[in-house]
């Protein structure tokens, strides 16, 4: 810190005024306080060249126009969360809107819901959006903290004063499954890192589509080297099936280039189908088939949402997005 940087208390100090009645005329509350005493700290102050505490500026505020988006550091991503091809996407898109409405969004990750309350409190935030979360720390953040928020993917039995904002899981791996089964392929394979939630839904939904038999699921680690040592144990059995639908677009691609190493194509020997339409689908060779989700109109809610709960408003507190599978060449 600058130790020649001025402070409230040294104007205060030079002028016999208490640093309350400083604060007050620097953030506009001049109800009490005279205008010759207004008159003086504000001469004061531009002739010292008082650069306030944004920090401060903000807390003083009714408003700050700050959206926080809160992502969970989940060990999934091992220490890069923010590089997720849906969470970098997730944020851009709220970035644009948030934009749009003259405010500003500032990133936190975490996976403590007690830093999220010290965050929100610290900035005097308008809203929160909250990405990864569970259902235990939406309840502790509702009851802890009263800056509405909205969820990404939530699953909870109570949203009161909650807005859970989610895509249509089952349908997408519906039409995954129904699509494999329309191409022919007899035996398909299900992949993801867990089988609970929205990888639950899509796993499901995609036995659904496909039918009862010739579907099947696997649950691969969550660290990258482990899961490569896990395909390399397992690539016989995965040799043996047509259609491979991942539950997310990373994880899709990631296979992809494994199996790639191993001499086995997407999608002469193996068609793969990706989940979340990120723009990484485009950009590998063969593109990815892939379940789209709109995250732009999943942003334009969340802030809707918040500015109703921010109003207080009567407003849903689930929404359900559509989705749309796109078909490129990585399926046959």
């Amino acid at each position: 810190m600058d130790e020649h940087r001025v402070r409230i208390r040294d104007i205060a100090e030079e002028l016999g005024l208490s640093t309350a009645t400083v604060s007050n005329v620097l953030h506009g509350k001049t109800n009490k306080v005279s205008d010759r005493t207004v008159q003086k700290v504000q001469a004061l102050l531009e002739e010292r060249q008082y650069i306030p505490s944004m920090a401060g500026i903000l807390l003083a505020q009714n408003s700050s126009r700050i959206i926080g988006v809160v992502v969970n550091d989940h060990e999934k991503y091992e220490g890069r969360a923010l590089e997720d091809v849906f969470i970098s996407a997730s944020l851009n898109s709220l970035s644009a809107e948030i934009e749009k409405n003259g405010q500003f969004m500032m990133v936190k990750t975490t996976k403590n819901p007690e830093d999220i309350i010290r965050f929100a409190s610290m900035w005097n935030l308008d809203g929160l959006v909250l990405i990864g979360f569970c259902e235990q720390d939406y309840m502790y953040l509702r009851n802890h903290m009263r800056i509405p928020f909205v969820i990404y993917d939530g699953y909870c039995s109570s949203t009161d004063r909650i807005c859970n904002i989610t895509i249509d899981n089952y349908d997408g791996g519906f039409q995954a499954g129904a699509f494999f089964r329309k191409c022919g392929c007899s035996k398909v394979l299900c992949i993801s890192d867990n089988d609970i939630c929205m990888d639950k839904e899509r796993h499901d939904g995609f036995c659904a589509g496909f039918g009862k038999e010739g579907a099947d699921f696997m649950i691969i680690p969550m660290q990258k080297e482990k899961r490569m040592e896990f395909y390399r144990e397992n690539l016989k059995t995965i040799k043996g099936y047509q259609g491979i639908f991942a539950v997310s677009d990373f994880y899709a691609v990631e296979l992809m280039r494994f199996l790639a190493g191993e001499g086995i194509h997407v999608p002469e020997d193996i068609s793969m189908i990706g989940f979340d339409d990120t723009r990484m689908c485009e950009m590998v060779s063969p593109t990815l088939t892939s379940v789209r989700q709109d995250v732009f109109m999943r942003a334009r809610i969340a802030l809707a949402k918040l500015q109703e709960l921010n109003e207080k408003k009567e407003t849903e507190t689930e929404v359900c997005l559509p989705v749309k599978l796109i078909e490129r060449e990585s399926t046959r």
